[in-house]
């Protein structure tokens, strides 16, 4: 990988990862069209340290909210009870699937889950899944945040662990499960960006010993890509949550149908290779 292709592949990133539509199917199946080796899932969870740090810059207000109760409620009963306490309990709950999943499978997570007929079928499969959750939302009172449970913190955390196969896309996954238990399009994307923080950073931070080794890509390009992914993720993030609060998802999830079917269109007619990302 050179800096231009990085370059490229950090912007596709910072613009798809907060929307419902996969980034890491992207980064796959846009190396794939231009021609270039897949840059494997290593520079994926690398250059989502980026938009994670746009994350944590956007919600800081929030996060340190969060943090802080989350803390004193481990030595005073009082905070035991608080909104932000209980929340950063739900965060670490959440988390737990994705981490024991994506351990026990990561070698199929790098290597056979990356197959573009894959992720084909689930950009189009979990698309459908995101239409019927954003209708089953609306007629329905939506729930605050604030009205998140143990249980529904669990159902998210699982939903989040889906995100490990390229295409399920780790927002539209939990977003949609948070539909499906009711609510707002806004409190499923806020919950869903925080849920995000522990297991994208841990990723991350694990996989940053890999980069410039074998065939990850080298350091240079991967460091322009994660500083051009957090530049725009931040805009993306902004955008994304202005319009939700007024708009669905059928949008994505006409975007995600249709580009499903065009990847496997194309890996059927022999123009794309399904597990060496070449164009032929």
């Amino acid at each position: 990988m050179d800096w231009f292709h990085g370059a490229v592949l950090g912007l596709v990133q910072g613009l798809t990862e907060f929307l419902p539509v996969s980034s890491s199917a992207h980064l796959r199946v846009f190396s794939a069209l231009a021609g270039w080796d897949d840059p494997g899932a290593a520079f994926t969870a690398v250059t989502q340290l980026g938009t994670e740090s746009a994350v944590l810059i956007y919600f800081r207000r929030d996060i340190g909210a969060i943090i802080k109760a989350w803390t004193l409620s481990l030595f005073k009963a009082e905070w035991r009870s608080d909104r932000n306490a209980k929340l950063g309990w739900y965060v670490i709950v959440g988390t737990l699937p994705i981490g024991i999943i994506g351990k026990l499978f990561q070698d199929t997570i790098e290597t056979t889950l990356r197959d573009l007929r894959l992720i084909g079928t689930t950009l189009i499969v979990f698309g459908l899944i995101l239409a019927v959750a954003d209708r089953s939302r609306a007629v329905r009172n939506a729930r605050p945040i604030s009205s998140l449970t143990f249980p529904h913190a669990l159902i998210y955390g699982a939903a989040q662990s889906l995100a490990l196969i390229p295409g399920v896309s780790r927002s539209g996954g939990t977003i949609s499960a948070g539909l499906f238990l009711g609510y707002s399009r806004e409190a499923a994307a806020r919950y869903s960006f925080l849920l995000a923080i522990p297991a994208v950073l841990a990723s991350g931070a694990l996989e940053l010993f890999k980069i410039g080794e074998g065939p990850a890509p080298a350091w240079g390009p991967t460091v322009l890509a994660t500083l051009i992914a957090f530049a725009v993720g931040y805009a993306a993030i902004a955008w994304f949550l202005k319009y939700i609060s007024n708009n669905s998802f059928m949008p994505f999830v006409i975007y995600r149908v249709l580009l499903g079917a065009t990847i496997i269109g194309l890996v059927t007619a022999g123009v794309l290779a399904p597990d060496a990302g070449a164009v032929h």
